[in-house]
């Protein structure tokens, strides 16, 4: 599919800026278009945009931000990630795919185990080297506890980047 949509979960400032500093140093720069987010859907067909952009800020309005916490380290095979608890944001997930059913993707009919990608395409021994030094540096994350998701973030796929269309804060009174 060309150009489809992709839906992400942003980050809190202060994970972010975390796990981009990471990203910055382990993942390859001519890769590293992004940044650091949770994927929540892959592709959305370029023929959804009207309905997209109509029913993402609705529901984002509709719910308050969803919690997630850093769970430790999850093996990509050629990559590492952040592994992410993150119940709420799977509940706002399944209520998504169902408003879309029929329009999914076969990636994208699967749950997701939610993360953010540090690294990925290198070595599986590169990628097991960062997953040993990985662990201690989150030890301080996985005590904080639970953040908030901030809002969702629709893209463009533009071959490699990724196009912003739109940013939709979470700021509703009910929990999910």
């Amino acid at each position: 599919m060309a150009d489809p949509f992709i839906l992400t979960a942003a980050l809190p400032p202060d994970l972010a800026g975390f796990a981009e500093g990471l990203r910055r140093a382990h993942y390859p720069p001519e890769r590293n278009h992004l940044h650091a987010h949770v994927t929540l859907f892959h592709a959305f067909a370029p023929a959804l945009r009207a309905e997209l952009t109509d029913f993402i800020p609705r529901i984002a309005a509709q719910f308050a931000a969803p919690h997630g916490a850093v769970n430790g380290v999850m093996d990509l095979g050629k990559g590492t990630a952040i592994a992410l608890e993150a119940p709420q944001l799977l509940t706002l997930r399944a209520l998504i795919a169902e408003h879309f059913h029929g329009s999914l993707t076969a990636q994208d009919l699967h749950e997701p185990r939610p993360h953010i990608t540090i690294q990925n395409k290198v070595s599986k021994a590169e990628a097991r080297a960062l997953q040993a030094a990985l662990t201690p540096m989150l030890a301080p994350w996985i005590a904080k506890g639970r953040f908030a998701f901030p809002a969702l973030e629709l893209w463009r796929y533009r071959g490699g980047p990724w196009e912003r269309v739109k940013a939709c804060a979470f700021r509703g009174r009910e929990r999910l």
